[in-house]
């Protein structure tokens, strides 16, 4: 009988909760702080940590930290509001398994609470890692972005070439690890995968290059590593300006030179294992802060990938959303056959800060509460149906990315006066898409006399 534990500053929430998992098969706890969960933590051992993300003496982001370092297998279901989604996002960074949204639906809660159980066992199997069993199904995407992508894909991935993919999480960088592995020369070897960002400074050693028996606190084995696990084929790391410093110099020896050392050990290992690595920051940034290897940098990034966010790929949307569907419908034992044009509509006015993800969450949840055979409007998240400017997205055509003394078509007060209507004249959103400072655009509106 799988153990949870419910993590909730409303006791009547978490009794309902409580009776309502209870009755389904599952052992489990409340408590109604971080304070309590910690302690609980330490002293029992749970299968999964479902917590609201606004408690009393700390947030959610906080104690998802915390119980990373205690427990860093154990799955964290969040509880959030819609209107906290950028906050789940970057939860997900930190090593959140899920979230859901409140007002929580029960038969949503099962359906996160069964894939996590079921994401730690396959964990559990390839050592901590996400494995090649792992079944992958790639959605193909139509846009020019993507199809731009495929085409790099085919030229890189029989190669041994070390792969930078930068992109926003939820984006679908492991995704795009496993079809370079696929075309790989190594596909039929183990493809593991890893997400640093839910390794502690402490535990990264160990996941990574494995340790000795007695080497620390807790070692009461010998532990392969991840490198070790891979060997032969494809290593990802997930958002690799988590790892720390120190961490960084042995990857670099290990990508350098293929050997690694386990954690108390006096052996090298051999090793033959293709690096990819994916990052949602800038990591020129953080070389110039001191924050990762300049030398690492080159050494990952021998061919770059970059993955535009969803809200730039609108062609994609509708191909996705109905995978969704699809694939939501064979889960929940639906039969809810096409989306509504002004589903498609609304999502091509959203802004998506949660990504591929993100559609996948709203899609499944939108399945789960329709009652009809099509999809509707009334089962989407309010944030969707009616989105404020900051969730807002429309579209900025040929502009984006171009300095406005490239704009040679079009005059400059006609693009200006476009682009702030746009943006209901936030002038630094408008800056932003022109690429220029707000100084130089508030000059150019005193020079056309545009009305702002």
């Amino acid at each position: 009988m799988a153990k949870i534990l419910i993590i909730d500053d409303d006791p009547t929430f978490c009794i309902m909760l409580k009776s309502f998992l209870t009755k389904n098969g599952y052992d489990v706890k409340e408590v109604f702080d971080a304070k309590q969960s910690i302690k609980a933590i330490l002293d029992e051992s749970f299968d999964v940590v479902l917590s609201d993300f606004r408690l009393p003496d700390i947030d959610g982001l906080e104690l998802l930290k915390k119980i990373k370092n205690i427990t860093p297998h154990t799955p964290v279901i969040l509880m959030t509001s819609y209107a906290n989604i950028r906050t789940a996002v970057n939860a997900i960074k930190m090593g959140a398994f899920e979230y859901v949204t409140k007002p929580i639906n029960p038969d949503e809660v099962l359906i996160t609470i069964k894939n996590a159980l079921e994401s730690a066992q396959e964990k559990a199997i390839a050592g901590g890692a996400r494995s090649k069993k792992t079944k992958f199904e790639f959605i193909s995407g139509k846009s020019t972005a993507f199809e731009r992508i495929i085409e790099h894909i085919d030229l890189v991935g029989p190669t041994n070439m070390s792969i930078l993919i930068q992109g926003d999480s939820g984006t679908g960088k492991e995704y795009i690890s496993r079809l370079i592995h696929d075309k790989s020369k190594r596909k039929d070897k183990p493809f593991v995968a890893i997400d640093c960002g839910a390794l502690s400074d402490e535990l990264a050693a160990s996941e990574l290059f494995g340790h000795v028996k007695g080497s620390f606190t807790g070692a009461a084995v010998d532990k392969k590593g991840q490198f070790e696990l891979a060997n032969g084929g494809t290593l990802f790391l997930d958002e690799i300006g988590n790892l720390s410093y120190e961490i960084q110099v042995k990857l670099l020896r290990a990508t350098q030179e293929q050997k690694v050392r386990k954690v108390g050990g006096n052996v090298d290992i051999n090793i033959d294992v293709r690096l990819i690595t994916a990052t949602n920051e800038d990591l020129t940034k953080a070389i110039a802060e001191g924050d990762f290897r300049e030398d690492l940098y080159h050494r990952i990034n021998e061919f770059q990938l970059n993955i535009p966010p969803l809200r730039k790929r609108q062609e994609d949307l509708e191909v996705f959303a109905n995978h969704f569907l699809e694939a939501s419908c064979k889960e929940l034992g639906k039969t809810v056959l096409e989306i509504d044009k002004d589903v498609i509509k609304k999502f091509k006015k959203y802004s998506w800060p949660g990504n591929i993800r993100e559609l996948k969450n709203v899609i499944k949840r939108a399945v789960l509460l329709e009652q009809s055979a099509i999809l509707t409007t009334d089962n989407l998240p309010e944030a969707i149906r009616f989105p404020k400017e900051e969730d807002a997205f429309f579209d900025d055509g040929d502009y984006e990315g171009k300095a406005l003394r490239e704009i040679t078509e079009m005059k400059e007060k006609e693009m200006i006066m476009k682009t702030l209507e746009q943006v209901k004249y936030n002038k630094s959103k408008a800056a932003r898409i022109l690429n220029i400072d707000r100084k130089t655009l508030y000059n150019k509106i005193r020079q056309f006399g545009i009305e702002a």
